[in-house]
């Protein structure tokens, strides 16, 4: 293959500049789908040179049309010149890419924000539905980042490093644990929180820092000067709004509030211990004091970040080139002093103080839950008012399609947190009765795995049976469909299969409904189990019926194997995709087509 100076263009903006007369040469742009193929194949020609672009991108031609604007005449060409347009290296990149799939269920609730049903004259309940999925993605980055200080701060530093049996399998543990170190500096509570607190502080700053490089790889960059539009429905012109491409400031905004939110939550899971036991009676009084000023003052930079995730939405019929130089910006560092004079508060000395049980604050990921359903429930709420106003046939699930994929992007990340902190519990309590554990709701969500996967099974029984019935019914539409040819009945059996198959996407919509459903109703009996209870379900069972416990336990057994297995499914994936080109480009194929959109409430 070789490559052709790139032409330069010598029209302007109406158009390119030719002459009154002269013959022009007519283009065919040819652009290959998702699975990628090669300039060659595309234009049927083993001789293909690059006009323009680079190794990721480029347009080619056949050598024999490199100049065919400058012989227009030429007789051995017929109908217009073909040029073929690659970018499936786009879709490829470098073994970074296998950090995305650490962002899945941002991804997903970015999704939800574009399925809103359209409304005439509905701007406050269209920007509620706004505010209310991005509050839901703001507390998918609060689980994730929960879940990074569950691992790190409650299973490793607080439970398994302050039991001596635990501290004696793991040896890197060892200078953490009052029994194996003779009492070492290191070996306070609060300090192994404070060590600990370095691996949820290093996530935070690593989504940071995605969300930072993509946001001036592409939101940074200035489109053309547009007049803004008046307020309304844009209708089917919306792509073509002045800021509907221009998410600058949204974005900035959203990944202050974001940084800030993570780093808070840190802050919070080492200080909340430590204030707990200051409170207790006979506690120091000068540290009891400082506690309180220290939740006072998480508690209100919290309130600042979810002020500035309500505050502003989209602006997408002017172009909005401000930044939030002031207040938004400064947020993720105040919350890093913030969370820097929490170190500094738990790593204080305090004698006597030992690890026991769990770490306090476990109900946190209860009340995440909790606020998860009410905002998914109120999201569809209004998603069925908007509906309602402007019907649509078009409109996916009766305009239901937003609610349901955020229940869904809530699922995945539930799936994630259990199933990283289920694997790390196990890996670490190797006996299993060293310590305690994750917090029981992660055990209640892991346990409703299985009925979960019986409701999937019997959509999948289902779609089996409909796509026999389709290919049956289509073996007569085929014979119809080509009268004069010979009868061929495996043919026949092929494409009748291949249309039964195509026709299944039609249903996709109810899977996504149905599945949904069943997570929303499975995770509220999770989320009422553990906090009725505080037991693990097969411990919540003792005394009921044999049936009753033999199922509990079987449910909790079973469930936490397979969102065990489903961690090391991820990270067996992510592992594959930075060795393996095919599959990086898998997953960016994935990628590019859920984050076609741009960011509205993930940044």
């Amino acid at each position: 293959m070789e490559r052709a100076p790139e032409h330069a263009s010598t029209g302007g903006p109406d158009g390119p500049a030719t002459r009154p007369g002269e013959p022009t040469t007519a283009l065919e742009l040819l652009v290959h789908g998702v699975g990628g193929t090669t300039p060659q194949e595309m234009l049927n020609d083993p001789r293909t040179v690059r006009v323009t672009g680079d190794d990721t991108a480029a347009v080619f031609r056949r050598a024999d049309d490199v100049d065919a604007e400058h012989n227009p005449d030429d007789r051995r060409r017929e109908g217009p010149v073909p040029e073929a347009y690659v970018w499936c290296n786009l879709t490829s990149g470098n073994g970074t890419r296998a950090l995305w799939l650490l962002l899945l269920p941002f991804m997903v609730v970015n999704l939800a924000h574009w399925m809103r049903p359209s409304a005439h004259g509905r701007r406050r309940t269209v920007r509620l539905y706004g505010l209310l999925v991005r509050l839901a993605a703001l507390t998918l980055t609060v689980l994730l980042v929960a879940a990074a200080c569950e691992v790190a701060l409650d299973l490793a530093a607080w439970q398994c490093a302050g039991t001596t049996a635990c501290a004696d399998r793991h040896s890197w543990l060892g200078f953490l644990s009052p029994g194996v170190s003779d009492g070492g500096w290191w070996s306070a509570p609060g300090r192994r929180l404070a060590l600990a607190a370095v691996v949820p502080t290093a996530l935070t700053v690593l989504l940071w820092y995605l969300s930072r490089r993509t946001w001036s790889d592409y939101e940074s960059q200035q489109p053309i000067e547009r007049a803004a539009e008046p307020e309304g429905d844009g209708g089917p012109t919306a792509l073509g709004r002045p800021g509907f491409w221009y998410g600058r400031r949204l974005v900035a905004r959203l990944r202050a509030a974001h940084t800030a939110a993570g780093l808070i939550t840190v802050a919070a899971a080492v200080g909340s211990a430590a204030a707990r036991h200051d409170r207790r009676p006979g506690g120091p009084a000068v540290l009891d004091v400082l506690g309180l000023i220290l939740e006072a003052a998480l508690a209100a930079c919290a309130v600042a970040v979810v002020w500035v995730v309500c505050r502003r939405g989209r602006s997408e019929r002017r172009l909005d080139r401000k930044l939030d130089e002031r207040f938004v910006r400064r947020l993720p560092l105040v919350a890093l002093v913030l969370l820097a004079l929490a170190l500094l508060y738990a790593g204080w000395e305090r004698p006597g103080w030992t690890s026991e049980g769990r770490l306090p604050g476990d109900a946190t990921f209860g009340g995440i839950a909790l606020v998860q359903g009410l905002l998914v429930i109120v999201l569809g709420v209004v998603a069925h008012g908007l509906h309602r106003t402007d019907p649509d046939r078009r409109a996916v699930l009766r305009g239901l399609g937003g609610p349901a994929v955020a229940m869904l992007a809530c699922a995945l990340g539930g799936v994630m947190s259990g199933g990283v902190s289920q694997r790390v519990s196990d890996w670490l309590d190797g006996t299993g009765a060293s310590i305690e554990g994750p917090p029981v709701l992660l055990t209640w969500q892991a346990s409703v795995i299985p009925p979960l996967l019986v409701v999937l099974l019997g959509l999948i029984g289902w779609l089996a049976h409909r796509a026999w019935q389709l290919a049956s019914a289509e073996r007569a539409a085929v014979a119809l469909d080509y009268p004069d040819e010979a009868e061929d009945p495996a043919r026949t059996r092929r494409i009748a299969y291949t249309r039964a198959m195509a026709s299944l996407t039609d249903r996709g919509p109810r899977i996504v409904a149905v599945t949904s459903g069943a997570t929303l109703l499975l995770g509220a009996g999770a989320l009422v189990g553990a906090l009725a209870t505080d037991e693990t379900p097969a411990e919540a069972a003792q005394g009921a019926s044999p049936v009753v416990h033999g199922a509990a336990e079987t449910a909790q057994a079973l469930g936490s194997w397979l969102i065990g297995l489903g961690f090391i499914l991820f990270v067996t994936w992510g592992r594959r995709a930075y060795k393996d080109a095919s599959a990086r480009r898998t997953i960016g194929i994935l990628w590019d087509v859920g984050t076609f959109w741009p960011r509205a409430s993930h940044p």
